[in-house]
C-alpha cells in the first residue's frame, strides 16, 4: 500500500481541528490506493480527468464524495453530472450554464466553485476579479447549480512571498464576494496543495487539495 497512513492521520486531525476539508487528490492513482484511504475513513476524493473519474467511480463505494478539480470541457460535463459532488474548476459562464443544464437533466443540484486566475503562469485557467463578480451577480439565476465559493492555484514557484500574495488576493476577493452576495451563502475557499497548503491555511483556506503527501509522488 503506497498510502502514507501517518501523514494522512496527522494532516486529517490538524485540518479537522481547524475546520478545513481535506480533498485527497487521487489522479493517476490506482483503485487500491483509494480503497486504502477509504478504509481509514476518508470520503472526499478529487480527480482531474473526466475519463479517469468515470472509470473509477463505479468501481468504488457509492458514499465517496467526488470533486472534479481539473480543466473541464463543456462537452464532457454530461459524464460526471450524474454523480459528482462538486465541480471546482468552473472558469467560464458557458461552462456554468452547461453544468446547470446537465444537472437539470439528472434531477440534481450540483455544487460548484468559480476558479480564479491568481498565478503568474498563463497556462492556468480561471476568471479575473471583475469576471467573478459578474458571474456571481447571475448566480441565483441557476436552479441546478449552487455556487459555494472560489478556487485558485498559486504559481508553481519557490518564492513563498509570491505565493502568499496570490493567496492573499484570492482571500480578499472571497471576503468581498461573501459580503456582497449574502444570498449565495458562499462558504468555501479551496486553495492550497501538497507543496503550499500551510501558506494557504494561513490565508484562510477552508479546503486543501492534497495528493502526493498522501499517495506519494506520481510517476
Amino acid at each position: 500500500m503506497s498510502v502514507n497512513v501517518n501523514a494522512y492521520q496527522q494532516l486529517k486531525a490538524s485540518l479537522t481541528a481547524q475546520g478545513v476539508t481535506l480533498l485527497a487528490v487521487s489522479k493517476k492513482k490506482p483503485i487500491a490506493d483509494i480503497e486504502a484511504l477509504y478504509q481509514l475513513g476518508h470520503r472526499d476524493f478529487a480527480e482531474n480527468y473526466v475519463q479517469e473519474l468515470v472509470e473509477k467511480q463505479p468501481q468504488l463505494p457509492s458514499d465517496i464524495r467526488w470533486y472534479f478539480i481539473g480543466h473541464l470541457q463543456r462537452n464532457k460535463v454530461k459524464y460526471i453530472a450524474p454523480f459528482c459532488t462538486q465541480i471546482q474548476s468552473v472558469d467560464s459562464l458557458s461552462l456554468l450554464q452547461e453544468i446547470n443544464k446537465q444537472a437539470q437533466k439528472c434531477g440534481r443540484v450540483i455544487d460548484v466553485l468559480l476558479q480564479v486566475h491568481i498565478a503568474s503562469e498563463e497556462t492556468k485557467f480561471g476568471f479575473d476579479e471583475q469576471e467573478v463578480f459578474s458571474v456571481l451577480e447571475q448566480g441565483s439565476l441557476f436552479a441546478n447549480v449552487r455556487i459555494k465559493g472560489l478556487m485558485g492555484m498559486a504559481s508553481f514557484t519557490e518564492n513563498t512571498d509570491q505565493v502568499q500574495r496570490e493567496f492573499s488576493t484570492l482571500k480578499s476577493i472571497f471576503d468581498r464576494a461573501r459580503q456582497q452576495f449574502t444570498e449565495l451563502s458562499l462558504d468555501t475557499l479551496s486553495m492550497g496543495m501538497s507543496g503550499d497548503y500551510p501558506l494557504a491555511l494561513r490565508w484562510g483556506s477552508t479546503m486543501v487539495r492534497v495528493g502526493s503527501l498522501l499517495f506519494g509522488a506520481r510517476s
